[in-house]
């Protein structure tokens, strides 16, 4: 069998360049611990369309009734073949949405983790724990807490107590893509929320790659990015704590208090075998193998192109109990600051594998295309 080249994340800070890996070659041991086991992209076999259901956009999200109850998912005799498919229609809409479910902290915690198994999760990759979270190594991992209070006392994402940008936008982001190995499935619901406001909106980054000209497709696919959450640290210190330099965060290499990792810029999905772009303003850090100035000139298109294309994007109005489950690896996501009441609820994520992009890697218009299928 021929190889292929794959770019993939760097484990190590101290290289700039790109670095290639052939398919078929041996592993090293960043890979052997963060490698997808999927043997190749999923099929969705459609066992969840008897649910009630619609399409929230065309590019992204899919809201099911509460006749779809995600408790009841774990206790199905095929619960594997439905939270299978679950996965694969997450991560083909971005985003899927549920009202008025009685899910559970344990039970969020049981479904994500089966979700990200099911979707070819690394064996030394596990459940999530944020560097800034309550959790310690001896209590394992735990859904994290979402508070707006906590993030107005810490700073949040939008870094409230730091002079930076104060754009609404900029806090857009793919949750923990500062470690070495990311996250690639989340789950929130929301249990207390404000009269009106909190919104949660995600953009699409399979679409967005659709609006680049082949010629700036190919040149993004040769670089890397920088991811950092190193004002996490502030953010810790502001509650009263320190970020742990050995506690590990889901896998072997997300480990240390160093909160950055160098990731391609487009990366693959596993599940879908699609492409997508892989960067954020909120966890943005330097754009590899260019100038400084062409660095902010390009972070600050990728943000434009992301920001401005509003058809690739969805809005989602919460209500008590409502439950949202998204792929990280091809959305981006960031709710919406526009209250002063407490906005509170659970969030589970998993970590996945090392971000790469496949040379057999395709678009998703390509890919639907090629199915013959609109979504």
């Amino acid at each position: 069998m021929a190889t292929t080249a794959h770019t993939q994340t760097e484990a190590h800070s101290s290289l700039l360049i790109q670095t290639i890996k052939l398919k078929g070659a041996p592993e090293d041991e960043s890979t052997g611990v963060a490698r997808n086991t999927l043997p190749g992209p999923m099929k969705y076999n459609g066992t969840l369309e008897g649910y009630t259901h619609f399409e929230v956009t065309p590019s992204i999200g899919r809201e099911f009734g509460s006749d779809l109850q995600l408790s009841e998912l774990l206790k199905a005799p095929n619960s594997d073949e439905l939270i299978r498919d679950l996965a694969v229609l997450i991560s083909r809409r971005g985003v899927c949405f549920f009202r008025a479910q009685d899910l559970s902290q344990d039970e969020m915690m049981q479904l994500q983790k089966k979700i990200s198994t099911l979707a070819g999760q690394p064996q030394q990759s596990n459940m999530c724990i944020h560097p800034v979270s309550e959790n310690v190594g001896e209590m394992g991992a735990k859904t994290q807490l979402i508070s707006a209070e906590m993030q107005r006392k810490g700073g949040g994402i939008m870094r409230l107590h730091d002079d930076v940008s104060r754009w609404a936008t900029r806090a857009y982001h793919s949750d923990v893509s500062f470690e070495k190995v990311p996250s690639d499935y989340s789950m929130l619901k929301i249990n207390v929320l404000p009269p009106t406001g909190g919104d949660t909106q995600w953009v699409n980054c399979y679409d967005i790659l659709d609006k680049l000209s082949p010629s700036m497709l190919e040149y993004f696919k040769g670089l890397k990015a920088e991811h950092n959450a190193n004002f996490f640290h502030q953010e810790a210190a502001n509650h009263g704590r320190t970020i742990s330099k050995t506690m590990v965060r889901g896998n072997p290499l997300n480990v240390g208090d160093d909160l950055s990792a160098r990731h391609p810029l487009i990366r693959t999905n596993p599940v879908t075998g699609w492409n997508a772009l892989y960067y954020s303003y909120g966890f943005g850090g330097r754009i590899q193998g260019v100038t400084y100035d062409e660095h902010v000139m390009l972070r600050e298109y990728l943000t434009q192109l992301c920001m401005n294309n509003f058809d690739c994007s969805v809005r989602f109005r919460w209500e008590a109990g409502s439950v949202a489950i998204w792929d990280n690896r091809s959305t981006l996501h960031s709710a919406t600051f526009d209250y002063a009441e407490e906005r509170r609820g659970d969030r589970a994520s998993s970590i996945g594998e090392l971000p790469y992009l496949s040379s057999s890697g395709i678009s998703k218009s390509e890919g639907l295309q090629a199915e013959g299928v609109k979504w």
